[in-house]
C-alpha cells in the first residue's frame, strides 16, 4: 500500500500575481513586496515560465475565445480586441507559442485551454497549455 502524495498547494503569491498580471512585473514584483528576481523565481516554480511570458499565453488564449464567439471577425480586429498591439503581433505570439500563424491554429479548430468542443465539430481542439489548474 503506497500513500498517494497530493500536488503541492498552488504558491498564493503566485494566484494573486497571476490574476494581476496585466500590470508590469516590476508593479507585481512591487505589490508581492519581492524583487522581480525573486517573483520570476516564484513562477517559475509555480508554473513553469515567468510572469511575461505567462501574460503572453493568456493573451494567446483570449484571442481564440473571441475568435471562438465571433467566426466571421478579421484577425486584425481579433488582435486588436485580444490586446495585441497590431495583427503582426499576433502572428508572433502565435508562432512562438503555438507554432503555427493564427489562420492555421483556426483553420484546424484551435481552441483556448478547457474550453468544451461544441458538438458537431468533427475537429479536435488545440489548445495552449492550461496555467495553474482549472
Amino acid at each position: 500500500t503506497s500513500a498517494r502524495r497530493l500536488p503541492p498547494a498552488p504558491d498564493p503569491l503566485v494566484r494573486r500575481a497571476v490574476l494581476g498580471v496585466a500590470g508590469g512585473v516590476e508593479e507585481l514584483a512591487r505589490d508581492a513586496a519581492l524583487s522581480e528576481r525573486q517573483l520570476r523565481r516564484r513562477f517559475d516554480d509555480a508554473v513553469g515560465f515567468g510572469p511575461r511570458t505567462l501574460r503572453r499565453v493568456l493573451r494567446l488564449q483570449h484571442f481564440l475565445r473571441l475568435a471562438e464567439r465571433a467566426p466571421g471577425a478579421t484577425l486584425a480586429r481579433l488582435a486588436a480586441d485580444a490586446g495585441f498591439a497590431d495583427q503582426a503581433h499576433l502572428a508572433r505570439d502565435c508562432r512562438d507559442l503555438a507554432g503555427a500563424p493564427p489562420s492555421v491554429l483556426l483553420g484546424r479548430g484551435a481552441r483556448a485551454a478547457g474550453e468544451p468542443q461544441t458538438s458537431g465539430t468533427s475537429k479536435a481542439p488545440l489548445a495552449a497549455p492550461a496555467i495553474l489548474g482549472a
